[in-house]
Parts: structure tokens; C-alpha cells; sequence
């Protein structure tokens, strides 16, 4: 399977999974399939594209043969969804320092606001096909 596009997330965040679980539902030609950056998938990508990602902190999409991190990859990532969300890719034009500063700022309050599991979570077997590792 050569995927078009491949989201890694943090498989142990309530917010990751359910920004995974909005891409699911606005990705009707399943563009998208995912990895959790804790899986050895995820690591081995990583490695390939020589970056590094110290903890679980960032949106990682991988597309286009390019590497998108933090708010570039969830804007990117919006811009290829259906509906009004592709006008999301707009705020591109805002200075990525100012951008991953909110998302920054979002990840680091994560788990406090949105909670988190103990384990990644597991594709219900209709979505298991979207999931790489």
C-alpha cells in the first residue's frame, strides 16, 4: 500500500484522536491514513525524512514527498478536506512562528484540557484499512 498522504499523531491523545477521527469524516476519497508516532511505523518514517520529533507534541503529515509539522500540517491537512474547511489553508499566510506558538501552546495543554488514554487507540475494523501501524 502506497498511501497519498499519512497523518502521524499521538495515539494517546483524547484531542489527536478526535482530530483524527474529523479527518475520517471529511476524507470521502480516504486520501489519509494514519499512524500513532508512538507505533516503530511512525519512527521508521521519521528517521527516513531525518526529523526528529522529541516528544509526542506534534501533527505530522507526510504528503506530496514533503514532511508538514505542527500548525503547517493541520492547515495543509484541512486544506485537502471537503467542505468550507479547505478556506482553513488560508491562515498559511500567518507567520508560521505566530501559528506554532497557538499550537504550541494548544499541545502543551493537551492532556490537561482534553484528557488522555492509557494505550493508542484501535480502528474499528471498517477504518482498520486507513491505519498503518
Amino acid at each position: 500500500m502506497n498511501p497519498d498522504s499519512i497523518i502521524l499523531f499521538d495515539g494517546v491523545c483524547n484531542l489527536c484522536n478526535g482530530a483524527v477521527q474529523f479527518v475520517i469524516r471529511h476524507d470521502p476519497n480516504a486520501r489519509f491514513h494514519f499512524a500513532p508516532l508512538q507505533s516503530e511505523l511512525a519512527q521508521q518514517l521519521l528517521a527516513k525524512w531525518q526529523h526528529n520529533i522529541p516528544t509526542y507534541s506534534s501533527i505530522v503529515l507526510i504528503a506530496d514527498e514533503k514532511i508538514y509539522i505542527k500548525s503547517t500540517a493541520v492547515l495543509t491537512i484541512c486544506g485537502q478536506l471537503s467542505g468550507g474547511w479547505k478556506m482553513a489553508r488560508i491562515l498559511l499566510i500567518i507567520p508560521r512562528f505566530i501559528r506554532d506558538g497557538v499550537y504550541n501552546f494548544i499541545a502543551r495543554n493537551r492532556y490537561r484540557w482534553f484528557g488522555k488514554k492509557e494505550e493508542c487507540m484501535i480502528p474499528t475494523p471498517e477504518l482498520k484499512q486507513r491505519f498503518l501501524a
